[in-house]
């Protein structure tokens, strides 16, 4: 069975800061690293072939970290601002609680919440998924074809795009799907590239607190 797994980027600054951050090249903060480092920690028993990340530098300092975490910095990442987060248009920069102020609470909902409503001069998570899945295809699918693991750092709009296509999820699912800094989710797939299992791997104290919780 062939792996497919997927990262967002640690927390970065702007997440921090409650910003609204898109295609603005913003670094990780000291939780994000760590964040970062934990989930190559948890990837060190796993085969990767090939690395896929965006162009954006806390997508690609994460899989640097994390590579270099699970001992396997020798693979080069492949780079491409297909895979890059939502671009928010307006809002980018902007605090989420002054954009709420600014355009009101309702429209700012809409914008981040809906499926195919862009907020001015941004994308919609439609458009994203339109970007992000045809990338998938032409240059992800056909190296898991060849039975190559790969690792995808990428963004919580732009995995939630490829999640949603990959778990055929609903309009109605996507809006609802979250996607969670520095978790590794880890898709094993059959030969037509079907999902069989999937797995979200927690830090070993997250799980220990759960089950003490």
């Amino acid at each position: 069975m062939v792996k497919l797994i997927l990262l967002r980027h640690g927390q970065s600054q702007w997440n921090l800061e409650n910003r609204f951050t898109g295609w603005i090249d913003v670094d990780l903060s000291p939780k994000g690293e760590e964040e970062a480092r934990k989930a190559g920690e948890l990837l060190k028993d796993f085969q990767i072939d090939a690395v896929f990340t965006s162009v954006l530098k806390r997508a690609i300092r994460t899989a640097e970290i994390a590579l270099k975490a699970a001992g396997k910095e020798h693979l080069p990442l492949i780079k491409d601002k297909a895979l890059n987060e939502r671009m928010y248009g307006d809002l980018q920069g902007m605090n989420k609680d002054e954009a709420r102020q600014r355009f009101g609470a309702d429209t700012v909902h809409l914008w981040r919440r809906s499926y195919d409503i862009a907020p001015p001069g941004g994308e919609s998570l439609k458009d994203v998924q339109e970007r992000v899945v045809p990338y998938f295809q032409t240059h992800i699918v056909p190296l898991l074809r060849e039975g190559k693991n790969v690792l995808v750092v990428a963004h919580g709009n732009s995995l939630r795009a490829l999640v949603s296509y990959l778990e055929k999820l609903s309009k109605e699912e996507i809006l609802k799907l979250e996607i969670p800094t520095g978790v590794p989710i880890v898709y094993e797939l059959d030969e037509n590239l079907n999902i069989v299992k999937k797995e979200i791997l927690q830090p070993v104290e997250e799980e220990t607190k759960a089950a003490q919780g």
